[in-house]
């Protein structure tokens, strides 16, 4: 009962990360050209900047307590998956476990070159490594769910 909780705040601050990235990639990748009226132009205008040390928080977080049901993982679903032969899905998390690893070695470099002093002279260091981090975590948002939803969480 206790992973369970755990799994549900997992994926609870997953949300949050999930959408701070996005909303950061959005204002970085397509910045609003004109008054923000419409849904779309309020969604991109948002202060890329603030979203920082936020993001870096919650994937911390995030990650802190993927490690700790990683353990309960390895012992019940992954054990289920390889009996079943499902190659594809278990690839797939091998890739994410890979993915979160690389994340946690940009942060460093995220937040130095989001901070103030550099904001205008490294922008297109900040949109890639925007861009890089948002697609780690919708992909390990995306594969967390695949398996989770394929064999449960027993």
């Amino acid at each position: 009962m206790g992973m369970i909780v755990l799994l549900i705040i997992h994926g609870l601050l997953a949300v949050a990360l999930l959408g701070a990235i996005t909303h950061q990639a959005v204002a970085v990748l397509w910045p609003v050209r004109a008054a923000a009226g419409t849904f779309v132009t309020r969604f991109r205008a948002v202060p890329s900047t603030s979203y920082v040390n936020a993001i870096i928080a919650l994937y911390l977080l995030t990650a802190l307590l993927g490690a700790v049901i990683y353990t309960h993982y390895t012992i019940t679903a992954r054990v289920a998956i390889i009996q079943l032969q499902f190659w594809k899905p278990y690839g797939l998390f091998e890739m994410k476990e890979h993915f979160a690893a690389i994340g946690l070695g940009i942060l460093p470099a995220y937040w130095y070159f989001w901070q103030a002093q550099a904001a205008s002279e490294y922008h297109r260091i900040r949109v890639s490594l925007t861009t890089i981090l948002a697609f780690i975590v919708w992909w390990n948002f995306l594969v967390g769910h695949i398996i989770n939803n394929l064999r449960g969480f027993a």
